[in-house]
């Protein structure tokens, strides 16, 4: 029943079409197409006639899709794909660019002594833990949004369904994917006041088909000016057998400093052992990977081909990752065998083709 109901508000478009084939059959029976091929402008338009209703049809069904479907068309083999159909930056970001090839940073081992060189490599996900992001398909109503940042935060309009989930503790993460339009909203402090009513601290917004930076300055979600779910550990990917693009990592005490493509820094201390935010980490190649479970070895493997990102104060060596219930349980135990000495840091700054553009030299 509830398919008629559906269906209802288009039968009298249905009988309309089903009466123009009636009588193109009419006509063409009648006729034969060997005389109406003698009136080529009354058979152009029954031919129009005929095809416009499904077209249409066609049409209004992908129409909340469309940005979706072309970004599937245009898309680049290499580029990380969201399970919503939306790319993870373009294929030219630096967040998809591995980082083999590049050399040390100059104060690597400083920066890895300040990290705590033996503590251990965290999961910040599985067990119940991890980042919960909410997936819609763009067609919610734009909310009324209150920021306490409001200087450094985009002024939207922001798409948050009434349903979006929201981090427990102080920070308050509220995450939406918008995969009709490919765009990603990031809350911090985040607070629903009111139907179609949100509060937050800082508010950011993300097009996942752009490597357009947020201004010079700016905070967001995260502490460097980053968006947190593009560096996520997706259980889809580990699935699949590889993690194209580095991933999120937070580490204690960081420096009053921010390097490419980070653009904010959460710090007083001007030591130059402080890893500045935004700051590229690699798992070092000479770690053996055999002794891993295949899935762990895919976020190793990642970690060695593009390693990591530090955008947030946090515990150190936490990598993130996202909610779900499907993770191992052997997993977090297996990571934590390695630990802050078995990463260097990287200079990641001969990329860098615009200093307000993700975009990288390959």
């Amino acid at each position: 029943m509830r398919y008629l109901n559906a269906l209802y508000p288009y039968m009298p478009v249905l009988a309309l079409w089903c009466a123009i084939c009636a009588m193109a059959t009419f006509a063409i029976r009648e006729l034969g197409f060997s005389r109406l091929k003698k009136y080529p402008v009354t058979a152009l338009v029954l031919f129009l006639s005929l095809a416009s209703f499904p077209l249409g049809g066609m049409y209004k069904l992908s129409r909340p899709y469309h940005k979706r479907i072309l970004t599937f068309i245009r898309r680049e083999k290499s580029a990380p794909i969201l399970r919503s159909g939306c790319p993870v930056f373009p294929p030219d970001n630096i967040w998809n660019r591995r980082i083999v090839d590049l050399p040390l940073d100059a104060n690597s081992r400083a920066y890895i002594s300040s990290m705590g060189s033996g503590d251990k490599l965290h999961a910040d996900f599985g067990g119940g833990g991890g980042y919960r992001y909410t997936v819609t398909n763009g067609g919610e109503p734009s909310i009324d949004l209150s920021v306490g940042s409001a200087a450094e935060s985009d002024p939207g309009p922001y798409r948050i369904p009434d349903s979006a989930y929201i981090e427990d503790g102080s920070d308050g993460h509220v995450l939406v994917l918008d995969r009709g339009d490919c765009f990603l909203y990031e809350l911090a402090g985040a607070a629903r006041t009111g139907p179609e009513r949100w509060s937050a601290g800082s508010a950011s917004i993300f097009d996942l088909r752009s490597n357009r930076l947020r201004p010079e300055g700016w905070t967001s979600a995260d502490a460097a000016g980053t968006a947190i779910l593009p560096g996520l550990v997706r259980y889809e990917e580990v699935a699949e057998g590889r993690i194209p693009h580095a991933l999120r990592f937070t580490t204690r005490h960081t420096r009053r400093a921010f390097v490419w493509p980070a653009r904010h820094f959460a710090s007083n201390s001007t030591d130059p052992s402080l890893p500045p935010m935004g700051q590229r980490f690699r798992l070092k190649a000479a770690v053996d990977l055999s002794q891993f479970s295949a899935q762990t070895r895919v976020i190793l493997t990642a970690l060695k081909e593009y390693g990591m990102i530090l955008s947030d104060n946090g515990g150190n060596w936490y990598v993130s990752g996202a909610l779900d219930s499907r993770w191992p349980g052997s997993m977090p135990g297996e990571l934590a065998t390695l630990h802050g000495s078995d990463f260097e840091a990287v200079d990641v700054s001969g990329l860098m083709i615009n200093p307000d553009s993700g975009l990288a030299r390959q």
